[in-house]
């Protein structure tokens, strides 16, 4: 891949992440809409939505990113990032506002911003291609970045209907809107069963994905969080989670690599929500001696120890202590210190 193609995939890396972070927010949105005109608008964008993350993803491939494996590693880590800000700001989206007029209004005013930020990322994409000379991507922007802008001159002229109820609900007594109407359980249910299957089915290839991507910093702590905000007890490293008192938490939560406290610290957030709990996760989450750190097997990091770094080492030994305890890792550490 020559310079002109890295530089046009790590723009459609981009687009291809905030596409796909955009499918959880409109989902969001849509399960606050009351039925009527402006949640058919959304309905029909989240459609275009998915189809513009297809798009721009086959785009990427065909130019190579499935080949280099740094832009696949970038990709997955801005997918999952991402996927993070879409997770945790869908709960603000639901308590925003004092009433449902009001959150409706908030959201597509936030949708506003959205769409203008898609259509500079695509304007952007779209010169770019052009200077370099590659028309068939130059073309796939522009006809994303016309959708974007139509959605927005659909979101602005809903405003005006917005505002007007919100007027009613909250200046003169008269709301309207119908929580019965909106399908938001039903939806975050919808969503919650569509990431599990999703997991379910994940490819072999998938899985080497997310545990490259997990090799750049942050990632793991990420996706732990991500993961965490839809998981049931059962999808815990801490078996009969539920069932635990504090203590036999925190007890536990010394084996836990960082992906797995992330993924258990969501979790109590959303449930007991223990301070206990949480600030021993808080005390144990840190960086890895380095990125990947977790995903290596004992033998795979008295390797890396095995090359002398002090530095390396003293990181192994301080994090391994905290966290897994492994003999082996933290004797082949104490016995290279000896040697040094």
């Amino acid at each position: 891949m020559n310079a002109d193609q890295q530089k046009v995939v790590q723009y459609l890396t981009e687009a291809h992440a905030s596409e796909h972070a955009l499918v959880s927010v409109l989902q969001s949105q849509i399960a606050m809409t009351p039925r009527g005109a402006y949640r058919t608008g959304l309905e029909k964008h989240l459609v275009e939505t998915r189809d513009h993350a297809k798009r721009v993803g086959e785009r990427a491939e065909a130019l190579g990113q499935g080949g280099n494996p740094l832009m696949v590693i970038v990709g997955a880590a801005e997918t999952v990032l991402g996927q993070v800000l879409a997770f945790s700001k869908t709960p603000l989206d639901l308590l925003r506002g004092s009433g449902g007029e009001e959150k409706v209004l908030k959201n597509a005013k936030d949708a506003c911003a959205t769409e203008a930020l898609e259509i500079a990322t695509y304007t952007a994409i779209e010169r770019l291609a052009t200077a370099v000379g590659d028309r068939e991507t130059a073309t796939l922007a522009a006809s994303i970045r016309k959708d974007e802008e139509k959605m927005l001159q659909r979101i602005l002229k809903e405003i005006p209907k917005l505002t007007d109820a919100v007027v009613q609900a909250d200046v003169k007594g008269n709301p309207s809107y119908d929580v019965t109407t909106t399908g938001a359980g039903e939806a975050v249910k919808e969503t919650a069963k569509a990431t599990k299957k999703a997991a379910r089915r994940a490819s072999a290839s998938t899985k080497k994905t997310a545990r490259n991507a997990r090799k750049v910093p942050g990632v793991a702590q990420a996706e732990g969080q991500v993961k965490g905000a839809v998981a049931s007890a059962d999808d815990l490293a801490i078996a009969k989670y539920d069932k635990l008192t504090a203590d036999e938490v925190t007890a536990k939560l010394t084996d836990l690599s960082q992906i797995d406290l992330a993924k258990v610290d969501s979790y109590e957030r959303k449930n007991q929500n223990r301070t206990t709990v949480l600030s021993r996760i808080t005390s144990l989450r840190g960086n890895e001696p380095w990125a990947g750190y977790d995903e290596l097997k004992a033998s795979e990091i008295q390797a890396v120890i095995a090359e002398g770094d002090d530095k390396r080492i003293a990181q192994v030994r301080t994090y391994e202590r905290a966290h897994k305890n492994r003999a082996g890792v933290l004797a082949a550490a104490e016995r290279e210190t000896s040697n040094a």
